[in-house]
């Protein structure tokens, strides 16, 4: 304790009562202001103990004053990111699923050949016709009576790879074949080899007249491909 306060006190207490009185009563309002000054400037924790020393850990602090706008603004401004950004989203997965799709279907050429039509009218009986379709050369040809009951006669039973001809056919005098040898993928020469249809020079690979595989080291016949006819004058291979 300073001097200056002592002598002060000193003089409080050697004063009359009346003068004590006033001077309690300036210092009881100084107390009061400096403690109102305190409390005003101290922060109290949510996490206080209460009464019985119990600790309130349901309070939960206001930030309030620290807000920028209202809540009702700010949600709107939140909801409103979240949707554009969610649009965005959207339209950049849409258009890199839109390319993907893109880059992996068939070309256009690949789409011209997926399906070829035939005029059967050109096409004049007991002559073949070699169309290409998905780069592979297809026989067409145009049978007589007498090769489709050759064709019918044979013991298919006993083939190297059975198979009635009316499995091969949708109309006895029209078949259609892939062109391509079923030993090594070259391509047979028509109206050839030991049974009148088709002879593969590079192996000596034979087929009747109804594209089945009777000589030679061919293990299958001549495939079929899909096709069908639009009427009575035209043939769509695919």
């Amino acid at each position: 304790m300073s001097l200056t306060h002592r002598a002060a006190t000193t003089l409080v207490r050697r004063a009359p009562p009346a003068v004590r009185q006033t001077a309690a009563a300036v210092q009881q309002q100084r107390r009061t202001k400096a403690d109102a000054s305190t409390s005003q400037a101290v922060f109290t924790s949510p996490f206080h103990r209460g009464q019985n020393n119990q600790q309130d850990t349901t309070a939960i602090p206001s930030f309030k004053k620290y807000r920028g706008g209202s809540e009702a603004g700010n949600k709107l401004f939140s909801y409103f990111m979240v949707g554009g950004l969610g649009g965005l989203s959207a339209l950049g997965a849409k258009d890199t699923v839109q390319n993907f799709l893109v880059n992996m279907s068939a070309s256009a050429d690949v789409l011209a050949q997926a399906k070829v039509e035939v005029d059967l009218a050109t096409i004049p009986e007991g002559k073949n016709v070699i169309i290409k379709w998905r780069g592979k050369p297809v026989f067409v040809r145009h049978r007589t009576a007498d090769e489709i009951k050759e064709a019918d006669d044979t013991d298919w039973a006993k083939l190297r790879d059975p198979q009635p001809d009316s499995a091969r056919v949708k109309k006895p005098e029209w078949l259609i074949m892939v062109g391509v040898c079923t030993h090594l993928g070259c391509v047979p020469i028509g109206e050839s080899g030991d049974f009148g249809g088709w002879f593969c020079p590079c192996h000596g690979s034979h087929y009747d007249i109804s594209g089945r595989a009777r000589k030679g080291p061919a293990p299958l016949n001549l495939e079929i491909p899909e096709y069908d006819f639009m009427d009575e004058t035209n043939l769509v291979i695919g």
